[in-house]
């Protein structure tokens, strides 16, 4: 197993809404290709969205509603690039 400074954050967090971690030595077992899976589907929603607000920002009809349900969604989508960096970030190799 990994040691505890070695837990990989995972891309959700629990019912309570506090980060989960996972601890293992297999970075190719089930949880970890799902914690995989999961980033590249954050990540892909994030760039959608982004695609989405330059479309909305530049059209002078978007209704005020429609801006605030977008930020709404690019709050959450930079919520979940940010845990995915943050946990890439950890698995970075550190130089000795």
């Amino acid at each position: 197993m990994t040691t505890s400074n070695e837990l990989r954050l995972l891309p959700w967090t629990g019912p309570d809404g506090k980060p989960c971690f996972l601890s293992t030595d297999d970075s190719d077992g089930p949880m970890s290709r799902l914690a995989d899976n999961m980033e590249s589907v954050q990540l892909g929603r994030a760039t959608e969205l982004l695609e989405q607000a330059l479309d909305m920002l530049a059209d002078v009809d978007t209704e005020p509603d429609d801006v605030r349900l977008l930020a709404k969604d690019l709050t959450g989508a930079l919520r979940d690039t940010l845990r995915v960096a943050v946990s890439r970030g950890h698995r970075l190799a550190v130089p000795e």
